[in-house]
């Protein structure tokens, strides 16, 4: 299969192009830098450039392959609204082009708001308050004959090249001299290993049946405080509960997000596609020490 992919550069879409690669299909890359465009002709995938907000160019590179994965998202949490509207818009463009075709859109999501005391599954449902809409929008293509999908993925994608909500935790422990959890430090965020996730892509572009929801999940949920616990040990740094009123002064803006319980389970995905992580867990990995080079 010929297949399109957004964010193909990034941390998530880099691995999910190497895999279907490695896999067999053909693979064109959204590129919006000359940086991108070398690492995936390095990588030995095609490239379209452009951005997300080239809707016209979206539309064309996916009515032109048999299937899209759309991981890339604008990840500035100081405009999160903004970002929000470019992903819509781009979903909404890359699902038109594939209208009626029977073409597998795998749209990428979160878990946060899914579930409350509890490990969210794949039958929960997004609250309808909470501002991301990828989901929502991608799925609503099923009934316009598209195979499409969403991909949940947990806060903690992780491994090597890492730069998402850990790396920022650690970033603040550096710049703060403590290693912190909100509270109790109880909440959990569950994560998965890079390659794990990336092979779930390609099952579920693979065998996925229409209106799908997966959950790429290694750890369940670990707890926010041995998270703190493994940063301080490592960056030779206390370890501090900060309280809930002052975790956005402490944490900036990933305060709010290091405060929320996020478990997750993927056992009605390992069901239904025979996977299951294999590689290393979040402290694992945290354990490695590639997190803490500089």
């Amino acid at each position: 299969m010929h297949i399109f992919v957004t964010g193909a550069t990034g941390f998530v879409g880099s691995a999910v192009v190497r895999e279907l690669l490695d896999a067999g299909h053909s693979v064109v890359g959204l590129a919006r830098s000359d940086a991108g465009v070398a690492a995936l002709a390095s990588a030995g995938a095609a490239v379209q450039r452009g951005t997300l907000e080239d809707l016209d160019i979206l539309g064309s590179t996916a009515a032109a392959a048999d299937g899209v994965i759309h991981t890339a998202f604008i990840h500035n949490f100081n405009d999160f609204a903004t970002s929000v509207v470019a992903d819509r818009r781009a979903i909404e463009a890359l699902g038109a082009a594939l209208e009626g075709s029977g073409r597998p859109l795998i749209v990428t999501s979160g878990m946060a708001g899914l579930a409350v005391g509890r490990a969210a599954t794949e039958d929960d449902v997004p609250d309808e308050s909470f501002p991301r809409v990828s989901e929502k929008v991608g799925l609503s293509f099923v009934e316009r004959g598209v195979r499409a999908m969403a991909m949940r993925l947990p806060p903690s994608v992780h491994g090597k090249g890492d730069h998402g909500f850990v790396p920022q935790l650690i970033s603040v422990a550096r710049e703060r001299g403590v290693s912190a959890y909100v509270g109790a430090g109880e909440n959990r965020w569950a994560s998965v290993h890079r390659p794990d996730a990336a092979r779930l892509y390609r099952l579920a572009l693979e065998k996925g049946e229409a209106g799908t929801r997966l959950h790429a999940i290694g750890d369940e949920g670990v707890p926010a405080r041995v998270i703190a616990e493994v940063i301080g040990r490592h960056l030779g740094v206390p370890v501090v509960s900060i309280p809930a009123e002052r975790a956005a002064e402490h944490f900036g803006w990933i305060g709010a997000f290091f405060a929320i319980d996020i478990p997750g389970s993927s056992t009605i995905t390992e069901q239904r596609f025979g996977w299951k992580a294999q590689g290393l867990g979040l402290i694992e990995d945290l354990e490695q020490g590639h997190y803490f080079d500089r």
